[in-house]
């Protein structure tokens, strides 16, 4: 090789290493060994599905512009696929991980390693396993820092502290969803909420340290708290005892800051919060509460998961061995409906020239969605045996399709032009039926099935209007788009009216997210660019409403340029 050459190459890979400095993007590597770990809560002790053994699972930490390749080896006699929750996942459908949506899941003995970068988001995400109820005990915080030198649109925290929420079953959650999906009936509720895994101290046997999350702070210190609802079927309150919080983000989306003494989260959403704590350390500790919000019929675990925020003590202080007062925050009641609509209307986009909301202002389509329970026949030849509504088996749908799982991946069925007999492309734009949505509701409450998708030209916007209904109960429903984020442009209570609600929609500053509440007995208003061509799933986050159908996937096509159609898939995509 010529000097010539040499230094022609050498130049070349040091303008490499700059642009990619530049950029900010490096490859991270992770491995998710799915493997059996006993785990011993509320004096229960169980084997049950772990990533690496952990529960939760391990914390991911990237920087906007990485690029992610995470191994995950299937050592578990259940198949299982992942989740990256609110990533983009840009033409990069493959690593999205619902199974049977976009892969078929990766079997006992397999691996298949998750491949995407993260292109033009930074904040608090998660992940979690996407089949069945394995996410009960299969999650943990994905946390996407700025690019280096990009500050926060507020004051640099002294510390950051991942708090991820979730239900904990005394038995095995696989158990309870295939028993309510052979009677038709609904399942049994969780033992405890977690903070971090743990119940706290507000249950029986969970009153030792090691079963509380403690925060210990120092005082005059301002500190960052990523909060994750990855409860399986609960809204959940947050509130720190004596204690205000500043919202900042949502969703990975910088927020207009404002205060709150308690926060409220769907499953699936995340809550960035400042906590500024006291100038002086006050001689006492605080209980970190997170407790349901619930507007449906169903039972639910009504019951509070604890932390305790600790102040430093000095070693001169005459309190240091003292037994401090534990004060209790004052948490909404369980139906509290009023907060959380006062609560979410304050949640608006930054809006800011480096933050932009750039919501769609023309939509090219219209879309009415109903979202709700319904029933389904009786399969057992002896009816009495179906627990559910007079003898019939709870089901979910939207637009009244209740969505039937297919037996192989929609995107691999789409991308082999093999989509025949898998899926059909006739997905309803508005409900066949029309009746008094939140009114009473109508005699007949069978819900049809199949496997239906929207098809979308690629850089069509939409518009969807997301409405509950009153069959089986108004209930509120968190509704999470894979593929995309969306504007909350608007929502209400009672039927959404075309000619009169759309003059109040926010164009100018609304929230821009991936999980929405669908208000009960209301309608909520999302608009979005389809900008990302795959099959992107779109579900009910209560995870017993996504077992009874309330999911629909859109499929969104190819652009003409090369940087607007899918990638190929990864030679070891698992097969089905």
């Amino acid at each position: 090789m010529s000097f010539g050459v040499l230094v022609l190459l050498l130049a070349l890979c040091i303008f490499s290493e700059i642009a990619l400095a530049q950029d900010g993007g490096i490859t991270r590597h992770y491995k998710f060994n799915i493997q059996m770990a006993k785990v011993t809560r509320l004096c229960h002790t169980k084997s049950m599905v772990t990533v690496n053994g952990k529960f939760p699972g391990p914390r991911i930490v990237a920087r906007e512009g990485d690029r992610l390749l995470i191994e995950v080896v299937n050592n578990v006699p259940n198949n299982i696929s992942i989740h990256w929750h609110g990533i983009r996942q840009l033409r990069s459908g493959w690593a999205d991980g619902p199974a049977y949506i976009t892969q078929c899941p990766i079997q006992t003995g397999q691996s298949y390693v998750y491949n995407y970068t993260v292109v033009g988001q930074r904040g608090t995400l998660f992940w979690h396993a996407h089949i069945s109820w394995l996410r009960s005990t299969v999650y943990g915080p994905l946390i996407i820092l700025p690019k280096k030198g990009v500050p926060y649109p507020f004051a640099k925290p002294y510390k950051e502290v991942p708090m991820i929420f979730g239900e904990w079953y005394n038995g095995d959650p696989e158990a309870i969803i295939n028993q309510a999906m052979q009677t038709g009936g609904g399942p049994n509720v969780s033992d405890a909420y977690t903070i971090n895994g743990l119940p706290g101290p507000l249950y029986n046997c969970s009153s030792s340290a090691k079963d509380t999350f403690k925060l210990k702070v120092k005082p005059g210190k301002t500190y960052l708290l990523r909060l994750i609802n990855a409860a399986l079927n609960e809204d959940l309150f947050f509130s720190i005892a004596n204690h205000s919080l500043t919202v900042v983000e949502a969703d990975a989306i910088y927020v207009k800051p404002f205060q709150s003494d308690t926060v409220l989260l769907t499953p699936g959403q995340t809550t960035n919060l400042l906590l500024e704590t006291k100038s002086q350390s006050p001689s006492a500790n605080f209980l970190m509460a997170a407790s349901p919000y619930v507007t449906g019929l169903a039972t639910f675990d009504n019951s509070t998961a604890a932390g305790i925020l600790e102040y430093e003590i000095s070693s001169k202080s005459h309190h240091r061995n003292k037994k401090l007062p534990l004060f209790k925050p004052t948490l909404p009641a369980v139906n509290d409906t009023s907060f959380a609509t006062n609560f979410t209307s304050k949640i608006r986009s930054l809006a800011s020239p480096q933050y932009p909301a750039n919501v769609p202002l023309n939509v090219d389509k219209h879309f009415l969605f109903t979202i709700g329970l319904g029933t389904s026949p009786c399969d057992h030849q002896n009816k009495s045996s179906c627990q559910g509504p007079n003898g019939t088996r709870f089901s979910a749908s939207v637009n009244n399709v209740s969505f039937v799982q297919p037996n192989t991946a929609l995107l691999q069925a789409h991308y082999s032009g093999q989509s025949n007999g898998v899926y059909s492309p006739d997905f309803p734009i508005s409900p066949l039926h029309w009746f008094n949505y939140t009114g009473t509701p109508p005699n007949n409450t069978m819900v049809s099935n199949g496997t239906k998708v929207m098809v979308l030209p690629f850089n069509t916007s939409v518009e969807v209007i997301m409405q509950d209904t009153s069959i089986l109960g108004a209930e509120s429903h968190p509704l999470h788009l894979h593929g995309f984020n969306f504007f909350v442009v608007g929502q209400g209570f009672g039927n959404f009216d075309p000619k009169q609600d759309p003059k109040n929609f926010n164009l100018v500053d609304p929230i821009e997210r991936n999980t929405v509440g669908v208000p009960p007995g209301g309608w909520v208003a999302i608009r979005f660019l389809a900008d990302n061509p795959g099959v992107w799933f779109m579900h009910c986050h209560l995870e017993i409403h996504t077992s009874w159908g309330l999911k629909m996937a859109w499929l969104v096509l190819d652009g003409r340029l090369p940087n607007q159609k899918l990638l190929p898939p990864p030679k070891d995509l698992p097969k089905c």
